[in-house]
C-alpha cells in the first residue's frame, strides 16, 4: 500500500471490479440514485474484454465491436448517470464490522464505508506461459471457443487441455475448423467419461497425448503453427494451427477477499439460487467471479443487472429514508 494518509469515504454501495457485470451494476444503481463508486482496478479496468479484438456476439452491434470500445461505452454510460469510476485496487475488506457497515480498503489508502457491496472482479484464464501466446492473443490464440470459433471456419485448430472445458471447446470447434487437434499433457483425460467419449467419437477431432505446446508461431496475419514436445520421449514436432484455444482452466479474482465470502472448491463465489446474494447480507456478486459455466459478456452484464436490483432491494429494506450523504 502507498504511504499516503488514509482517507474514509462513506457510500450507499461500492462495486468492486468492472467489466460488463460491474459497469452494468453501476448503471442500474446510478440511475436509481445511489451514486455508486466503482473500484475498477488500477491495471486492467474493463476486465478481459479490453484484451479482446472483435466482439461479434454482443447484442446491439450487428457489425461487431472491439472489446475495448465496448467497455468504453459501458464505462461512459454508467458515468453519465452518476457512477464514480476509480482506478484503484482493493487490498482488503471487512464485511462484518461492528458498526454494521462494510469496509473496503484500496491500495491508495482510501477506506470506503458502505451499506452494500457488489463484487464483479471476474476470473483470469490460466495461461500456458509459452513464447508467442501473448503476442498472438486475439490473433489466433483464444481462451473462448464460443467467442472466437467463428473466425476459424475451414482452418486448422488446436485445443489445449484435458478437462471437461477442453472437451466442450474441441467438440464445439469441430463444427468450424477443417480439423481440430486436442493436445493433452497426460495419457488420459481428466474430463468426465461422457465428455471424453463425445470427443473421441468425433471424426474431425484428433488427440495427441503426453504432449505440451512449447511455442506459438505466426506472422503479421496471426498464428500459423505451434511447437510440441512429447513429455515422455522428448520428441519435438510442429503442427499447423490458425486457431489455438487454451482450455486449462481459470482462476477467479477473489484473493483480496481473504476468505470473507463462501466460495466453491474452485474459489468461485457462491450465491443463493436464482439471485446474487452471497453468504454475507448486503454483499452481492456477479459475472465471471461467480459463473464458471457460461463466461460470456452478455451473461455477465445480465448478472450485473440482477446484482444491482438485489442491492437496491437490500438497501430499501434496511433504510427507506436514511441514505448516506456522499
Amino acid at each position: 500500500m502507498t504511504q499516503e494518509a488514509e482517507k474514509t469515504d462513506q457510500r450507499d454501495v461500492v462495486i468492486i471490479g468492472s467489466g460488463p457485470a460491474g459497469y452494468t451494476a453501476a448503471l442500474y444503481l446510478a440511475r436509481a440514485g445511489y451514486q455508486p463508486v466503482v473500484l475498477a482496478g488500477a491495471l486492467t479496468p474493463g476486465g478481459q474484454l479490453v484484451n479482446t479484438t472483435e466482439v461479434e456476439n454482443y447484442p446491439g452491434f450487428p457489425d461487431g465491436i472491439l472489446g475495448p470500445d465496448l467497455m468504453d461505452k459501458m464505462h461512459d454510460q454508467a458515468e453519465k448517470f452518476g457512477a464514480q469510476i476509480e482506478y484503484d485496487d482493493v487490498v482488503s475488506v471487512d464485511f462484518q464490522a461492528d458498526d454494521g457497515l462494510k469496509h473496503v480498503t484500496t491500495d491508495s489508502g482510501t477506506t470506503y464505508s458502505t451499506r452494500a457491496v457488489v463484487v464483479t472482479t471476474g476470473a483470469q484464464y490460466k495461461k500456458l506461459g509459452v513464447p508467442g501466446e501473448v503476442e498472438y492473443s486475439g490473433r489466433g490464440v483464444s481462451y473462448c471457443a464460443t467467442c472466437d470459433g467463428f473466425f476459424f471456419k475451414g482452418k486448422p485448430i488446436v485445443v489445449i487441455g484435458g478437462g471437461d472445458s477442453a472437451m466442450e471447446e474441441a467438440d464445439f470447434l469441430a463444427g468450424y475448423g477443417s480439423s481440430v487437434t486436442l493436445i493433452h499433457r497426460r495419457n488420459e483425460f481428466r474430463a468426465s467419461t461422457i465428455m471424453a467419449d463425445r470427443v473421441l467419437s468425433n471424426d474431425n477431432i484428433n488427440v495427441i497425448y503426453d504432449s505440451i505446446v512449447t511455442a506459438v508461431h505466426g506472422d503479421d496475419k496471426g498464428a500459423q503453427s505451434v511447437d510440441l514436445t512429447n513429455v515422455v520421449s522428448g520428441e519435438t514436432s510442429s503442427l499447423q494451427a490458425s486457431g489455438v484455444f487454451v482450455a486449462i482452466g481459470s482462476t477467479p479474482e477473489t484473493a483480496f477477499l481473504n476468505g470473507s465470502l463462501e466460495t466453491d472448491e474452485d474459489g468461485y463465489i457462491t450465491v443463493e439460487h436464482d439471485c446474487t446474494r452471497t453468504s454475507i447480507p448486503g454483499v452481492f456478486a456477479a459475472g465471471d467471479v461467480v459463473d464458471k459455466v457460461y463466461r460470456q459478456a452478455v451473461s455477465a452484464a445480465g448478472m450485473g443487472c440482477r446484482a444491482a436490483l438485489d442491492a437496491q432491494s437490500y438497501l430499501s429494506s434496511i433504510s427507506q429514508h436514511d441514505s448516506v450523504t456522499v
